[in-house]
């Protein structure tokens, strides 16, 4: 009877380790794979930051734009440029610069910097993705401002395809920043009392060119 009973009670003790061991064993492989929280992953934090923040290039627009976008012909653009003498060493800025195709052809052809200004956040996507076809990237950037309130101060070379009422109500801001000998190129439309100084016709458009003068007559700036 003594026999039995320490038999018993060794098979007892023999189950009750086995169990605590595969329990233990049991919790460590769970710790081991046990997915790391999402917050604590680099790459998750990463990409959570990026689609939260909003795109820097374009926002809601601030007014509707002044004109209908209609885009410049290429034989225009490049007598514009040509008219212009625009070399590697200039910056050109295009006011209300649509698809981007001005500024563009300038880096391409000649190595210019160049400055896009458009207030609708829709040009400034499509001319951004042009400079990317283009491989320009480098040399020209899209800005979504009011061309009205954009500091032009940079600029050797402006060019301009608007209207004749917006090109006269830009005129003095243009005369006020613009340092003299800075070139100024319209497609299409004149500025009123300022006379150019050029006036070529390519087909059926005009190319209109100016030099901002060292000290602009003063019925000009207003």
């Amino acid at each position: 009877m003594q026999l039995k009973t320490i038999r018993q009670s060794f098979f007892v003790g023999v189950s009750i380790l086995s169990f605590a061991a595969i329990g233990c064993t049991q919790q460590r492989n769970f710790e081991t794979v046990a997915p790391t929280p999402a917050a604590a992953s680099p790459t998750n934090s990463v990409s959570d930051v990026a689609q939260a923040t909003p795109s820097p290039t374009t926002q809601a627009p601030t007014r509707e734009p002044d004109v209908v976008y209609v885009p410049t012909p290429e034989p225009v653009v490049n007598e514009m440029l040509r008219l212009a003498n625009v070399q590697s060493n200039d910056v050109v800025y295009d006011l209300g610069s649509g698809d981007g195709r001005i500024v563009i052809a300038a880096a391409q052809k000649v190595g210019a910097r160049g400055i896009g200004i458009d207030i609708n956040p829709e040009r400034i996507r499509e001319a951004n993705e042009n400079a990317k076809k283009a491989g320009v990237t480098d040399r020209v950037q899209f800005r979504q401002q009011d061309l009205f309130q954009t500091d032009f101060s940079e600029a050797t070379v402006v060019t301009l395809y608007l209207l004749p009422e917006l090109n006269v109500k830009l005129r003095p801001k243009l005369l006020s920043e613009l340092k003299p000998g800075t070139r100024i190129v319209s497609h299409e439309f004149d500025m009123g009392d300022w006379k150019p100084e050029q006036v070529v016709k390519v087909g059926e458009r005009t190319v209109y060119y100016w030099v901002v003068p060292e000290t602009p007559p003063a019925n000009l700036k207003k």
